[in-house]
């Protein structure tokens, strides 16, 4: 009631204060994130939630444009020696960090090397570099044991350039400072994980002059602060939209989009040409899912048309199915072994794979994100093809933040470990084996539920040093074979999310996620 008084008593004021109040209106953008901002470093975690806050107040070397081409963004200038051994790279005059402090070439360095620990890409260029050094604060350098035709695309590969005092944290420790050069600042002390993340213009950024192209050219910051406002229950955030009580919500319900669609004075819109790749993590370190026997037999009884219309409804521009290893609709997608996922689905004979395994009926901790809805729906739809092919499961719900803690555990499930957690993944990320995370065989070094796969490890390397893009996708071919029959994951389906913001709000960049330059409200 209070809060309705303080509108109603708004409403009242003179004509002559309202379009001052406008204009401060349209320097505040009110968001709505697809979740909780529970673990805001975008090294420890691999959430998408940590990368879109980190996009707002890091900046990066290189970003990729709208044809994912890298393109320079601290970088200044670059260049290669004639054996392709030493990369020199030159920064950007005036590029200064939120506390004052100059962005230096060890800044780089120490950025490099964190990231690197956590990033199929980075942990190939570490393993590729003889050396790093910083001749002057301007300048960094990179000498390579021998070359790396893919160096821009690592570098471009969203490493976050943080003062090398933070950037020196263990990449398997979280940073608890958050100073970046970004168009943005975290304002730390008016985060309240669970209700909010606050933003404001940084003043000292100096955008590159050029036209914004996806994660590269200039990056205008328009708004004065950029509130995300925590709202789990999507009808609650479409409500509130329509209210005008925010500007945009990130990723709301499906089955929400013909209510916002009948309001002229919201845009429904799917900007997301790549899509996101759903899945089903398992944990190889332990029973019963360290069987790969027992993995295999899950495959004859997945039909990711459950997965994406339990996701997305029935909308069909909304989802694409099959979708095997590499995304679909990107050069690396192929039918090898596909047949695993388009033939005739086979309960009986799942079943039958199930007990021929030697599954002795463990427990298997399905961990399930309430405050994600669709991925909420993927979990069920998993939860239940668990429960029919008679595994003994325990469906674990709690948000995501603890999720992301718990995922980081190798303890076995009866001291708080897991087996299995449902997600997304940007289909731009898995396109191909090169930064392709799940698909991953390194390990303790790799994805959660650290699989083990020598096979899959040396064909990567191979793509790696492929001569051109035909070789590549001969060698993707035989990954994705690979990847069926030792199964890393489970893909459930390529999904297309919409977003939906108030027709106030202009000119957004599009992407599969939210990017706030350039970005403004009329």
């Amino acid at each position: 009631m209070r809060r309705r008084s303080l509108l109603a008593a708004t409403a009242a004021l003179p004509a002559l204060a309202r379009p001052a109040l406008a204009q401060d209106a349209n320097r505040v953008l009110r968001f709505v994130p697809e979740g909780n901002l529970n673990n805001p470093d975008p090294v420890w975690t691999t959430t998408t939630v940590a990368r879109n806050h980190a996009l707002l107040i890091w900046d990066m070397l290189y970003g990729l444009d709208d044809t994912y081409t890298p393109r320079p963004q601290m970088v200044e200038a670059q260049e290669v020696s004639d054996d392709r051994l030493t990369w020199r790279f030159r920064l950007r005059e005036g590029l200064v960090f939120h506390d004052g402090i100059p962005v230096r070439g060890v800044d780089c360095i120490a950025s490099i090397q964190r990231w690197g620990r956590r990033r199929p890409l980075g942990q190939t260029l570490l393993s590729l570099t003889e050396e790093m050094t910083a001749p002057d604060d301007r300048s960094f350098a990179i000498r390579l044991k021998r070359p790396f035709g893919l160096m821009l695309d690592a570098l471009a590969n969203q490493v976050f350039v943080m003062p090398e005092r933070i950037a020196r944290t263990d990449a398997f420790t979280q940073i608890t400072e958050y100073v970046g050069s970004g168009p943005y600042r975290f304002e730390r002390e008016q985060w309240v994980s669970g209700s909010q993340a606050i933003y404001t213009r940084n003043e000292r950024y100096r955008p590159r002059e050029e036209a914004p192209s996806f994660l590269a050219g200039g990056k205008q910051a328009h708004f004065d602060r950029v509130e995300w406002r925590i709202m789990p229950d999507s009808a609650t955030a479409v409500s509130a939209l329509g209210n005008n009580e925010v500007d945009w919500v990130q990723q709301p319900q499906a089955d929400l989009l013909p209510l916002m669609r009948r309001n002229p004075q919201i845009r429904v819109a799917v900007n997301d040409r790549i899509g996101v790749i759903g899945m089903v993590a398992l944990n190889h370190t332990q029973p019963p899912f360290n069987n790969q026997a027992l993995r295999q037999a899950l495959l004859p009884a997945l039909d990711q048309k459950d997965f994406v219309t339990a996701a997305l409804g029935a909308e069909p521009e909304l989802f694409r199915t099959p979708a095997g290893i590499f995304t679909p609709g990107m050069p690396m997608a192929n039918d090898e072994a596909l047949e695993v996922l388009t033939g005739p689905r086979d309960l009986a004979r799942a079943r039958r794979m199930v007990a021929e395994s030697g599954y002795a009926h463990e427990r298997v901790v399905l961990m399930a994100p309430t405050d994600y809805p669709a991925t909420m729906a993927i979990a069920q739809v998993a939860n239940d093809l668990f429960r029919r092919l008679g595994l003994n499961v325990e469906f674990a719900a709690m948000d995501w933040g603890t999720l992301v803690q718990r995922r980081s555990s190798k303890e076995p499930v009866e001291r708080g470990g897991w087996s299995a957690f449902c997600t997304t993944y940007e289909g731009l990320t898995v396109a191909d084996p090169a930064t392709h995370i799940p698909l991953r065989g390194n390990g303790p070094a790799a994805w959660f539920g650290w699989p083990v796969s020598p096979r899959l490890e040396a064909l990567r390397e191979q793509w790696l040093d492929a001569a051109d893009r035909p070789a590549q996708l001969t060698i993707a071919r035989q990954m994705q074979r690979i990847a069926f029959e030792e199964v890393p994951y489970l893909p459930t389906g390529q999904h297309f999310n919409p977003t939906a913001y108030r027709t106030s709000v202009q000119d957004i960049v599009p992407a599969s996620f939210p990017i706030f330059w350039n970005a403004r409200k009329v």
